[in-house]
């Protein structure tokens, strides 16, 4: 043999081949311990659920008004144009100055709405009416509270009811 046959392999360019068994594996992801993959798994699950639970909080400081009548408010068709008397009032029953009331025609009729700044009384137009064919209908009542403020007015209030005399 000559010396020109002779190849030696540098240290470098050698390839190694290993073989591992994946049941000695402990890796869970390339790299990452199982460990850290448990830890960083439960603590997504537990921030979801504390995020979850903050969304079904709402909004902060907002408080609900609602409608309340100080006399019946069931009107027969011969008493239109009488006097209601209410109060405005949140959900502990404190009174809540500034509100705005509009009644509009719910299946009774209204030709106009009918809007109440502030004070307790409101006057029901002796044109609103039911249809010939009604016995029982509604005027709806929204609530517009005052700008300022933290008061909302999302769910339902008491409707007016007129009767058919």
């Amino acid at each position: 043999m000559d010396s020109q046959d002779q190849r030696t392999e540098r240290p470098s360019e050698r390839t190694t081949y290993r073989h591992r068994s994946l049941e000695s594996d402990d890796r869970a992801i390339e790299g990452l311990p199982i460990r850290l993959v448990i830890a960083l798994v439960v603590g997504v699950a537990a921030l979801s659920i504390m995020l979850n639970m903050l969304g079904g909080v709402g909004e902060f400081g907002e408080t609900e008004v609602t409608i309340e009548w100080e006399d019946d408010h069931v009107l027969e068709e011969s008493q239109l144009a009488s006097t209601l008397s209410f109060s405005i009032v949140d959900d502990e029953g404190n009174d809540v100055d500034g509100s705005t009331v509009i009644v509009t025609a719910g299946s009774a009729q209204l030709d106009d709405p009918v809007y109440v700044d502030g004070g307790g009384e409101i006057t029901i137009p002796d044109h609103a009416g039911l249809r010939q064919d009604q016995n029982t209908g509604t005027l709806e009542v929204e609530i517009v509270p005052p700008n300022d403020s933290n008061y909302v007015d999302e769910q339902s209030n008491p409707e007016i009811v007129l009767v058919n005399s």
